[in-house]
This record gives structure tokens, sequence and C-alpha cells, in this order.
């Protein structure tokens, strides 16, 4: 079977399969022919990551992507990547679009990299381009079996123009502030979330075209949360919850949507299983194949975390189908506003204050009462109990992991770029030498 991977930035679950007033009907159309997983989670709520997570089948602290690979940051081997692992089992490889786990896409080792990279051309422009060169690619003639990495640019902020939304009747995101802006740039990411609908549409009538829908393991998802404050980068739900939808031939969960706790590092091994290749020894998730016949659950707990984005904010989080505990690690008390994108919503909760607000050191919540993680319940003596189970347990994965977080603080590489913590904005000159403070 060939493998195709088609993954976006900043999406979420904000597309219409997840019940969303958003138009994406090519997305829809695969759902309801493959499997909806409604409760998976990146392994960090960051771009390069969450990507690297899924790539190598380890969490970031393992496989050394630690913070952003635009800013220096990158993979210890790169012979990790599921391209060259299925390289190396006889496939063909291609990338088209973007893949932001190196800080240039020839580090990895695709056999060809196709379609645009270049900053200068437009976001929808490029976009467009590398779906056409994804399927001319599909459409060629392949001599063995093959690996095709479909990355689109959308939903990532700076979000293009649009009048095909009226903000008047747009919904804005929980838990940002219903206002005439919020409203004019949450229709701005619909018509960037449309966009990227009609190039996979375009993808995924080339894959029907090419006779190879039944020879492929099919894979949308996307990195994180969306850029608004409170989600992206983030360990809430909100931050690590991830739209996946994956079909195969062979899949006996057509058509239907999953519960099943799931984590991104849970695909490479099962691409192991149904390609039948032997899975490599690094992998840390496990195979939803038990899913996909009996729609049995494999994860009890899944972890997620973040150690640098534009800035040095380490947190852990485990989470369970019931609860959740997040831990900072950090001593600064106060938001990171470098780690929030340019919006109307992060202006507004920085003209009002948000930044003087004191970060809790630890965060329960109990997601069948509370699912959208607004009550603390560090502190309720009931929860005592429930507590020091998911303590226990995080305790135990980042030993086992070698979480490097345990140790104090956690360097940055040699010449990756990070802001300051009293920086603003992402995009500001304001770097620290040693990324710390």
């Amino acid at each position: 079977m060939n493998v195709i991977y088609i993954h976006t930035h900043d999406t979420g679950r904000y597309i219409q399969p997840y019940g969303e007033p958003v138009e994406t009907p090519n997305l829809m159309r695969f759902a309801e022919s493959a499997t909806l997983f409604r409760n998976a989670h990146c392994v960090g709520p960051t771009c390069s990551p969450s990507r690297s997570g899924l790539l190598t089948g380890m969490s970031p602290h393992n496989n050394g992507m630690l913070g952003l690979a635009h800013r220096g940051f990158q993979l210890d081997d790169y012979e990790k990547h599921l391209a060259n692992f299925l390289k190396r089992n006889g496939y063909k490889t291609a990338l088209s679009g973007i893949q932001h786990v190196a800080p240039d896409e020839g580090m990895i080792g695709y056999d060809h990299i196709l379609g645009c990279s270049d900053k200068s051309v437009s976001k929808n422009d490029r976009d467009m381009m590398n779906a056409k060169a994804a399927c001319d690619f599909i459409k060629s003639e392949h001599d063995k079996p093959f690996f095709l990495s479909f990355g689109m640019w959308n939903t990532h902020r700076k979000f293009p123009e649009q009048d095909k939304y009226n903000p008047d009747y747009v919904k804005v995101p929980h838990p940002i502030m219903d206002t005439k802006e919020n409203r004019e740039d949450m229709a701005r990411f619909l018509s960037s979330a449309h966009f990227m609908d009609t190039c996979f549409g375009q993808v995924y009538q080339a894959i029907e075209e090419a006779g190879l829908r039944d020879r492929t393991i099919l894979i949308f998802t996307t990195d994180h949360g969306i850029a608004f404050p409170h989600m992206k980068c983030n360990l809430t739900d909100t931050g690590t919850g991830v739209s996946l939808i994956m079909d195969f031939p062979s899949n006996h969960l057509k058509g239907r949507a999953t519960d099943a706790l799931v984590s991104h590092i849970d695909l490479y091994p099962t691409i192991c299983e149904l390609l039948e290749v032997d899975k490599p020894e690094w992998l840390q998730g496990k195979s939803m194949l038990p899913i996909f016949s009996k729609d049995e659950a494999i994860n009890e707990f899944v972890y997620s975390e973040v150690s640098y984005h534009a800035a040095y904010e380490p947190k852990r989080a485990i989470r369970s189908n019931r609860y959740k505990l997040i831990r900072h690690y950090d001593i600064h008390k106060k938001p990171v506003p470098s780690n929030i994108d340019n919006c109307p919503s992060k202006d507004q909760l920085v003209e009002s204050g948000y930044l003087e607000y004191t970060v809790s050191r630890e965060r329960l919540y109990d997601l069948y009462i509370d699912p959208l993680e607004r009550v603390n319940l560090i502190d309720d003596a009931s929860y005592q109990g429930i507590y020091e189970s998911l303590l226990d347990n995080l305790t135990f994965w980042q030993v086992q992991t070698d979480d490097p977080i345990l140790l104090g603080q956690v360097a940055k590489p040699d010449g990756a770029i990070v802001n300051r913590l009293d920086c603003i904005s992402p995009e500001a000159d304001e770097f620290e030498e040693d990324g710390i403070r």
C-alpha cells in the first residue's frame, strides 16, 4: 500500500466533520468513507514538536525537537523520520509543501521535493501549486509503493483577506470574546479553512482518478489547535486536540467516528503494522488497529508537552478519558505573550491586563463535568487521589522517557533563536542568548 499523509497548519478540529460551521465539503466526503477520531491529540501543541512526534513516533523531548525548526531546532536523527524508515523498506518518498521538522527540507532525505516553498509567493498560491505537484506525483508512473507528505500553509496566520463570510454571522471559537474584530478575524480563518479544503479536494480526487484509493493508507490531520489565545501552545484540549481522519483498504470502521483516546505517536506503529514491516525499537506509541477492528481502547493515558515555542515555557500534561493534569516547570509565573500568535483577540487580552495574571503551577480538570477546562480542582480534597495517580503516571512516563525537565531547565541548542519572556510579539527581535531568560 501507498502512504499519503496530508496535513495542515493550526486547524485543530475546526472543520465540518467535527460539527463546526466551517465549509470543508471535501474533508466531509472523506470522513464519511473513512474513520473520524473524535479524541485525538498531538504530543506538543506547537508546529515542529507536534509533527516530529507523528513522524518519529517519539515524544519531542526524545527526538530532539524541543522548539521550532525555522528557529534552529531539529531532530537528533533524521534516519528515524517516517519517510526514511519507509525508504529503507522499499518505498519511494516525496514531499510537497511544508514539512516544519527541519531548518532545511533537504536535511530530511526525501527522494523527491516537489512544488513551491518560496515564502514570497502568497500562501494560497503556494498551497495550490503544491496541491497540483502532489496530484501530478500521484498520477505519475510508480515502480514501487510511495510515501507522500502533502503539507499546506493554511490555516496558519496571517489569514488571507476574504469576502466569502459575513463577520456579522460568524461564531468566534471558545474561549474568545465575541467582538467585531474577533468575528472578522474568525471569518478570515473560515476562508482559509475553505481554501485548504479545496486543495485537499484536488489531491483526494487525484487519488481516486489514479485508482489508488483502495491501495493507499490515507491520513489527514493537523499539528495542533487553532492560532488563537488559550489554544495553540496550550495543553488544554483546545491546544492539543487535533482533527484526525484515516482510512485504508481493510478498515472495518469505515464511515464511523470513534471516541477512542489516541495520540499522534500512535500513527507510526499503526502504519508499520498495516504494511507488515517490523516496528523500530524507538517507537513509543501503540498500534491503532484494535480501534479499527473492534473500536477497542488502546490508551489509558496520552501525554503532551511544551518546552520552547517563540519563548521558553516548559510544561507537561497527562490526559485520560476523564481527567487531565497540567504542570508548569518554569519559575516564571505570568503568561508568556510571545507564545501567543499576534491577532486581535491577543491585543484585547493584553490591553485588558491579561499579562498580569498569575499562572497556576498545576491544573487538574474533570473533563466529564468540566469539558471546557474552566475549574481547577488542584486544591479540592475530594480529587486528591486522582491527582496523586495522575502525577505518579506522569512522573513514571517522564522517567521512562528521560524527560530533561526533571533535571532542571531545558537548554536550547546552539544557534537556536528564542524570544525573551517579556517580549510581546513572536516577530520582535528580542532574543535571549541562553534561551531561558
